[in-house]
């Protein structure tokens, strides 16, 4: 498959007043998104996936190396290229469903009876047409996630952006809400980067997992997920499943270790200074 995103040589520095104190998010990350791929980034806490994820969607400049769509280098968001879904939902409680759905056609100007006709058919397509004049506070947590698929499906990107979009459910809702993922990917072709700290739901969706390091954030691997589509939940229990997963928990309990380790070595240094 051809590469839509290209992420070349990626670092990322964070730092304090008049640089006093610096954290390096990313080391040197290079990576290429797939055509209709659905990719995952996991790694231990702090190793800047969603900081990766935030570049990719043009709401962060890295502090080195740049990441391209094609030819174009994204500096800034691409609201008709790219959508973002995020762990909180971040829906309008005035708005009904269906008037959230409708945002970024409504700022995209275009008129209230296509941009309606548009977020009902993507409603239908995550399976809450019949809540389309519900408000978000009336629906459980799993049901305005799949709005905030809907909204970001809306505006028909290339790329979809997840960042731990099912983070805050359930682990059943989770499953339930990934096969919905799954089908809408085979449905639209979509392009899909999906944050996630689920070893399951890594190997569950994916198509390709990159592995992250302990920060600063490098690629430690990037495994092939070589199960057939359309992918059911028994597979969960199947040889190659657990295959997959053991390799990734390999790697990344040796990254986790790191963590710990530095953590560990900062609390007693702090203990010494006091």
């Amino acid at each position: 498959m051809a590469g839509l995103i290209f992420v070349d040589n990626v670092s990322m520095t964070f730092g304090g007043p008049e640089g006093r104190f610096t954290v390096k998010a990313l080391d040197r990350v290079s990576l290429d998104i797939r055509q209709g791929e659905l990719l995952s980034l996991i790694g231990p806490s702090g190793c800047g996936k969603s900081t990766l994820l935030s570049i990719m969607g043009g709401l962060a400049r890295a502090s080195e190396g740049e990441v391209r769509m094609g030819a174009e280098v994204i500096t800034k968001p691409l609201h008709k290229k790219v959508a973002m879904v995020f762990q909180q939902y971040t829906l309008l409680p005035w708005r009904t469903i269906l008037e959230n759905v409708e945002i970024g056609l409504e700022f995209q100007g275009m008129d209230k009876n296509q941009r309606r006709e548009i977020a009902f058919e993507k409603l239908d397509m995550v399976g809450l047409s019949q809540f389309s004049h519900f408000y978000p506070r009336q629906l459980s947590g799993g049901m305005r996630q799949r709005v905030a698929i809907a909204r970001a499906l809306s505006v028909n990107p290339e790329i979809l952006l997840m960042d731990e979009p099912f983070g805050a459910l359930d682990e059943q809702t989770r499953t339930v809400l990934g096969e919905e993922l799954m089908r809408i990917l085979e449905r639209t072709r979509k392009t899909i980067v999906f944050v996630t700290h689920s070893i399951v739901e890594a190997v569950y969706l994916s198509d390709r997992i990159a592995v992250m390091t302990a920060r600063p954030g490098r690629i430690k691997m990037i495994l092939d997920i070589e199960l057939p589509h359309p992918r059911e939940g028994k597979m969960m229990t199947s040889d190659v499943f657990n295959h997959y997963r053991n390799l990734i928990f390999g790697a990344l309990h040796e990254e986790s270790l790191k963590v710990a380790a530095e953590s560990l070595g900062t609390t007693q240094e702090l203990s010494s200074e006091g």
